[in-house]
């Protein structure tokens, strides 16, 4: 965030600036949304520790893909739809995060001459995309990592590998972790090809008026999930007529305000030109 900020301002262009500050708001406004959708899985797991993230999803099942162990129990595939939806808010927001397509209005403003880095060539322009694959690089991890099962080839075969192998599985785990990462970096650069531009108003209300708001609701469901086992019916559904009240009354507020703030854009436009 601080880089391309600094970025645009250093560069003594007004417009640079500009697209550095907005590229600033973009990702401050996908953050939210993204630290809120890891929480469902850490209430899961109860564990901040990726090792051990890593390790339960290998005995009991991927997290989206809970097929073998203890992800064929009721409660677990109950589970399986807020960690669907948390899945699909956190990829998304990596989206954003990293200026990939359909988010990449950082670097491709077109009002704004190209962004922040309008004003850098050769090396430093260079590093400014060097930082951007890395950072796409990551992101592809923490989503192998958290929703993929990470270096764990899955379906209860990592015993049986770790049996037959000895000490050589460990490179075999490192191959199935890099292979799921190269698959999701291929899918980055796949919707890139595919997926047109989201204009900057619709990047925002996307993040704020959707995003912030089903992450949010989702950690009250996976919660209500998680807490079933414990509940009677009557407290379940009473928690679940509470969930969907706080849900709907969320998006009014939302729409609401998204709806208020669009009028005065449109009266200061109107005044604008009359001026």
């Amino acid at each position: 965030v601080y880089g391309i900020t600094l970025a645009g301002w250093a560069s003594n262009n007004k417009y640079s600036f500009f697209g550095g500050v907005r590229s600033c708001a973009q990702m401050i406004s996908y953050e939210i949304a993204l630290g809120l959708s890891v929480i469902p899985v850490l209430m899961h797991f109860g564990d901040l520790n990726l090792s051990n993230i890593v390790a339960e999803q290998a005995k009991n099942g991927w997290l989206i893909l809970p097929l073998w162990g203890e992800g064929l129990t009721i409660e677990r595939m109950l589970l399986w739809i807020p960690m669907i939806i948390s899945f699909f808010i956190f990829t998304i927001s990596i989206f954003a995060e990293t200026n990939r397509m359909p988010f990449d209005l950082p670097e491709c403003e077109t009002e704004l001459v190209g962004g922040y880095h309008t004003e850098y060539s050769s090396m430093k322009f260079a590093l400014f995309f060097l930082g951007e694959y890395a950072a796409m690089i990551v992101g592809s991890a923490l989503i192998v990592t958290l929703f993929l099962g990470g270096w764990s080839i899955g379906f209860g075969a990592d015993a049986w590998v770790i049996s037959t192998f000895g000490d050589w599985a460990g490179l075999i785990h490192l191959g199935a972790f890099l292979t799921k990462l190269v698959a999701f970096i291929l899918f980055f650069i796949l919707i890139r090809w595919t997926v047109p531009r989201f204009r900057y108003d619709q990047l925002m209300k996307l993040g704020w008026v959707v995003f912030f708001e089903v992450a949010l609701i989702n950690i009250l469901i996976a919660a209500l999930v998680m807490s079933y086992p414990h509940l009677t019916v009557t407290e379940f559904i009473s928690a679940a007529i509470g969930i969907a009240v706080f849900s709907v009354a969320m998006f009014f507020i939302a729409k609401s305000l998204d709806r208020m703030l669009s009028n005065d854009a449109d009266v200061e436009k109107r005044n604008g030109k009359n001026a």
